[in-house]
């Protein structure tokens, strides 16, 4: 588990840089999750992150040890200790604009989930945090999206599953409500469509008629 973690962790500064903050949390029954803070003074683009938006810094928030274990089905009675996916998530927002910082709790319950409730994260997921990301935030809950982007997949010696990187896209109310109907491709092409800003943390919600 050490030893998958230290791979993660150096998978992470190499594609995002430096951690500039770190956070570490334990809830009843898990292992202990770190949340990392990175800042990226320049501003790439990339599937996960914003279609179509303009400069300035980006703070990217990437969760380390969910991955330490596979995540497995809940109807197995006797989970594989080695088989099975692995997964980190990443959010990433435009910095100074809101108190994006008070996202970690909420990211660390979210990459706790696995072991608290059985779930298994994949890309086209909605993962309900039932409360504002952070204060005033016109989400609670987020997509999850494809992997390989801005952090690429790590793979690991067999049997083990390579770890992905899930970024997480912030969805208001209405455009969840609208994903739950129109699925997760629906949802992502009318944001492309309409060139929404998905790392503004003070975005409204995108024309859904």
């Amino acid at each position: 588990m050490a030893e998958v973690l230290s791979l993660v962790e150096a998978r992470l500064r190499t594609a995002l840089g430096e951690p500039d903050s770190r956070a570490a949390m334990t809830f009843v029954g898990t292992d202990r999750v770190e949340v990392l803070r990175f800042l990226d003074t320049g501003d790439r683009d990339d599937w996960g992150e914003s279609p179509g938006s303009g400069g300035g810094a980006v703070v990217r928030y990437a969760t380390l040890g969910m991955s330490a274990r596979p995540m497995a089905d809940p109807t197995v009675v006797v989970p594989d200790p080695d088989r099975g996916p692995r997964a980190e998530l990443v959010l990433s927002v435009r910095a100074g604009l809101a108190d994006t910082d008070k996202v970690l709790h909420p990211l660390a319950v979210l990459a706790a989930s696995p072991q608290v409730e059985g779930l298994v994260v994949s890309p086209g997921a909605s993962l309900e945090i039932g409360e504002p990301l952070w204060p005033g935030a016109p989400f609670s809950s987020v997509l999850v999206a494809e992997s390989g982007g801005l952090v690429a997949d790590l793979e690991l010696a067999e049997p083990l599953e390579p770890v992905r990187f899930l970024p997480l896209l912030p969805m208001t109310a209405n455009e969840a409500a609208w994903k739950r109907v129109k699925g997760a491709q629906a949802l992502q092409e009318r944001w492309l469509t309409h060139g929404t800003d998905l790392r503004d943390p003070l975005r409204g919600s995108v024309p859904l008629d």
